[in-house]
């Protein structure tokens, strides 16, 4: 198979970079790179919850995803009105029950904390560059709270997502836009820090796969999101 982004190995992550010295008036933001791959990763508290929710003592998390028109070429068409594209309806419906997933509600209090995931540009593997980024944004949006201070951080555990496919018959880590075109299978893969699955998507591209290619590309993607837990956890100690 073609040599893949800067020569990296099957195994290896795409160069995975954070910047947080952004402006903005949210409470948690970040922009992660996935090789180049750019998502911009907001989060805001609102000293509110949905209507079906007051009262009960408890917050919630809610995401939103939107890929800007410069992300790709030729133009995307930007969503208006209210209206989003079923892959995007999609995309936020994940990442928002990953946040979820590692976050003791109750102690959140009864805001809501809304995640914006703005993708400026896009070189496959958006929506798992938008989970990682985005549980950074909240991670620094929580550090805001009066529980938090207080020692009692809402967050029980990280969580990353990475893709991972088979391309020409070879186990990949991390798909870049130009394998991810050309893979019989593809698959993201959400996990926690501590090594629990939130969710797995995996589907053939016009074939299929065995229980050992899709233990090798579970192992590949374990691999991967062991090293950005890490990742997260260094840059979280810095701040």
């Amino acid at each position: 198979m073609p040599s893949r982004f800067e020569n990296r190995s099957e195994n290896t992550l795409r160069p995975f970079v954070v910047d947080c010295d952004i402006p903005g008036a949210a409470a948690g933001k970040v922009l992660v790179r996935f090789g180049k791959t750019a998502v911009l990763c907001t989060a805001s508290l609102d000293e509110q919850v949905p209507p079906w929710m007051a009262g009960r003592g408890t917050g919630w998390i809610t995401a939103e995803y939107n890929m800007l028109p410069g992300s790709t070429a030729p133009r995307k068409q930007r969503e208006r009105s209210g209206k989003v594209d079923g892959r995007s309806t999609e995309i936020q419906r994940l990442i928002g029950r990953s946040l979820r997933a590692v976050v003791d509600l109750s102690k959140l209090g009864e805001r809501t904390l809304a995640v914006d995931c703005d993708v400026l540009e896009a070189d496959g593997g958006t929506r798992t560059a938008s989970i990682t980024g985005g549980y950074l944004a909240m991670a620094l949006a929580v550090r805001s709270l009066p529980a938090f201070r207080e020692g009692k951080t809402p967050l029980g555990d990280s969580v990353a997502a990475v893709s991972v496919g088979i391309v020409d018959g070879v186990p990949l880590l991390d798909l870049d836009y130009r394998e991810d075109v050309r893979a019989e299978v593809d698959m993201n893969v959400v996990m926690t820090g501590r090594g629990r699955y939130v969710e797995v998507q995996g589907t053939g591209e016009e074939a299929t796969f065995d229980r050992g290619q899709l233990d090798a590309l579970l192992a590949l993607a374990e691999t991967g999101i062991a090293e950005l837990s890490r990742l997260q956890r260094e840059f979280l100690a810095k701040g």
